[in-house]
């Protein structure tokens, strides 16, 4: 495709590509430069934070002040950072590239606070119990993890309140307890150890968005297979411009024009119709391109240079035969990120059904975030396209329906295939009456979705 595409336009044009997209990479790259470098440092004042709450004995405690402290922290930082593509008027292309990167520091940040906020209250518990008679004798909380992906109580707390003698021997299970939840299952790293700026850069570069005391790494790095990622993760991102330069924009522009000609409602709809049709296999393209730039591709080479070995990034998603089953497999970091610190912290107090539906609420919404930042309109396409998927997906776990794993199977592609279609009709109906941003900004909507 990329050849048969070269020659083409080298005959039409002279030159082997058009330039459309490729230009916009190189507009203002020192501004994206320098602003990724003052973002991403300015997620490390997550460590001196800590450092505070952990040393205070009064309201900035992790569970009294500190949590709100970095909450407040995070809705400024992501507000701050939203706020800088917008200021310097980049690019779609830059933009893009900026906000989703955003969006993953801030999980990352999220997580590396919330976890050690959890480990410092859980120190505080240990060093009280040197005075037992006013220290809490609940069981220790085991914070979720991806072997225990919903936290658990070590022991009960009959068992640990068995014994009225202070060195008893139910006082000595919770000291335990306490003990190994500050220490990594590998047991090689113990908390507060692990508060430094070495293990802090490790974790911004590992390809995870949960924060854990110690990863599981390879013996060496495979310089072969790191150097054909980086080599595969161009070639698809040239091949992605090529789809969106030859089969996407050409098509948008052509039907944009042919709109604005026409007053007929009866030829309108024909048009984008037409319009629709056009685009569906480029549109399927390039979401498996990318699918396969990040999680294949750009995660493996991370993998790779921090010698991280757990490198399960999706499952076969292809087979999937529900939405939820889609959600679990298709982004197993975001998932892993979700179910630990959205579903696991809010079941106890709301319910599994509740948990449910705050944990795709607040999925749909950063969507949301993410699309409204590239596009410059907040229309909330995404955002209802994403909540639908509930009562699809209970449609999809009754009896009748769940027998049928090949016939779902089908109908969640040609629901996937025709999701595509109608946010692109969407936008492109929302363009024609002059309420959304310009065509050229929806191949990086679908892109993203």
């Amino acid at each position: 495709m990329g050849i048969t595409t070269m020659l083409r336009n080298y005959k039409d044009t002279g030159y082997p590509l058009r330039v459309q997209i490729w230009g916009l990479f190189t507009v203002k790259p020192w501004h994206l430069a320098i602003a990724e470098l003052f973002m991403v440092g300015s997620t490390a004042v997550s460590l001196p934070l800590h450092k505070l709450f952990r040393r205070s004995r009064g309201p900035l405690t992790w569970n009294k002040g500190g949590m709100a402290i970095q909450s407040i922290y995070q809705v400024v930082w992501l507000a701050f950072w939203i706020a800088v593509p917008f200021i310097f008027n980049w690019t779609w292309t830059a933009q893009v590239f900026f906000v989703l990167h955003s969006m993953v520091l801030l999980m990352k940040m999220h997580s590396y606070a919330f976890y050690n906020g959890h480990l410092s209250e859980t120190e505080k518990r240990l060093q009280s119990l040197d005075q037992p008679g006013s220290a809490s004798k609940e069981p220790a909380y085991t914070y979720p993890t991806v072997e225990n992906p919903m936290g658990t109580r070590r022991h009960s707390e009959a068992a640990l309140n068995g014994n009225s003698d202070s060195d008893g021997e139910g006082l000595s299970q919770l000291r335990e307890d306490l003990a190994r939840e500050l220490t990594s299952p590998i047991g090689n790293v113990t908390y507060p150890r692990n508060l430094s700026w070495g293990n802090y850069i490790d974790y911004l570069l590992c390809p995870t968005l949960c924060y854990e005391l110690e990863y599981p790494r390879t013996k060496s790095i495979n310089w072969t297979n790191l150097v054909a990622k980086i080599i595969a993760t161009f070639g698809c991102i040239f091949l992605l411009t090529v789809i969106s330069e030859e089969f996407i924009l050409p098509v948008l522009q052509d039907s944009e024009v042919r709109l604005s000609n026409t007053t007929s409602a009866t030829e309108k709809l024909l048009i984008l119709l037409e319009s629709i049709s056009w685009l569906l296999f480029p549109f399927m393209l390039t979401l498996l391109l990318v699918f396969l730039v990040i999680f294949e591709y750009v995660l493996g080479a991370f993998a790779e240079i921090t010698r991280f070995a757990d490198r399960h990034f999706y499952s076969d998603w292809w087979n999937c035969s529900d939405w939820m089953e889609f959600s679990r497999e298709w982004n197993i970091p975001v998932y892993s990120f979700l179910r630990r610190h959205v579903y696991a912290t809010s079941k106890p107090s709301i319910g599994r059904s509740n948990a449910t539906f705050v944990t795709f609420l607040v999925s749909a919404i950063g969507h949301e975030i993410v699309m409204a930042c590239i596009t410059k309109k907040l229309r909330g396409y995404g955002f209802v396209c994403q909540m639908l998927q509930l009562p699809i997906v209970m449609l999809q776990h009754t009896r009748w329906v769940r027998a049928h794993k090949t016939a779902n199977n089908v109908l969640f592609w040609i629901s996937m295939i025709l999701g595509l279609s109608l946010v692109s009709l969407l936008f492109a109906i929302a363009v024609h009456t002059n309420v959304t941003f310009h065509f050229s900004s929806i191949p990086l909507y679908m892109t993203c979705q």
